[in-house]
């Protein structure tokens, strides 16, 4: 497949990478400062000015991913402090859930212009740059999105469950993710790229398939 790839997929792909992760983070930030948390707009992530949120491993990882399949990846982490929201349990749920339903909002938007377009003006998006450009804007928020609610490591699922959780075990849980379960997960992200044997791409393949179809109506 890399053999095949066009600048215009190049390009296309980047563009949708650049607003798939900036707003992702830029989502939780907004959230947890209009929760009454002060952490994210302290360390300027509270902007639109999307370069703010990127972070190196994590976007390598994701042009890498899109470039062979479907995109996973992560942006520079927003920090906060869920003490100083409103509501300790229910704010942070919302400032984490925030990243991944950009993610969905994102690959809503661009399958409605896709499905407007392919019924007004179908001769329109055989333009290599216009169709990687949709297709893309689909297929990889709908991957960073699933991605993202695997409960596992530094993941934003991860949160979401440990927030369901009761203490003591909520604390284990996020201790465990935030040291073993890392390492485990990036190990696992690892072997998939550079031995073909993808256990997340066999956990969030199906789903982002089924999605990918619905969206885009194919």
């Amino acid at each position: 497949m890399l053999d095949n790839i066009t600048i215009e997929y190049v390009i296309a792909t980047a563009i949708v990478i650049f607003f798939a992760i900036g707003l992702h983070e830029y989502a939780h930030a907004k959230v947890a400062d209009m929760a009454g948390d002060p952490t994210p707009r302290a360390q300027g992530r509270v902007t639109l000015n999307l370069t703010k949120h990127f972070e190196l491993m994590g976007t390598i990882m994701i042009v890498v991913s899109s470039l062979s399949g479907f995109g996973i990846g992560w942006g520079k982490p927003v920090q906060v402090n869920p003490l100083k929201m409103k509501n300790y349990r229910w704010d942070h749920f919302a400032s984490v859930i925030a990243g991944p339903l950009s993610n969905l909002v994102q690959a809503m938007a661009f399958a409605i212009v896709f499905r407007v377009i392919a019924i007004t003006s179908p001769a329109i998006l055989q333009g290599e740059f216009l169709y990687s450009l949709l297709f893309q804007g689909v297929m990889i928020n709908v991957a960073l999105m699933l991605f993202n609610l695997i409960p596992f490591g530094p993941l934003d699922g991860h949160w979401l469950v440990g927030l369901m959780m009761p203490e003591p075990q909520r604390t284990r849980w996020f201790i465990f993710n935030r040291t073993t379960g890392s390492f485990l997960l990036l190990g696992i992200i690892l072997m998939g790229q550079f031995s073909g044997f993808s256990i997340i791409g066999m956990v969030i393949g199906p789903p982002a398939e089924f999605m990918l179809r619905f969206l885009l109506g194919i």
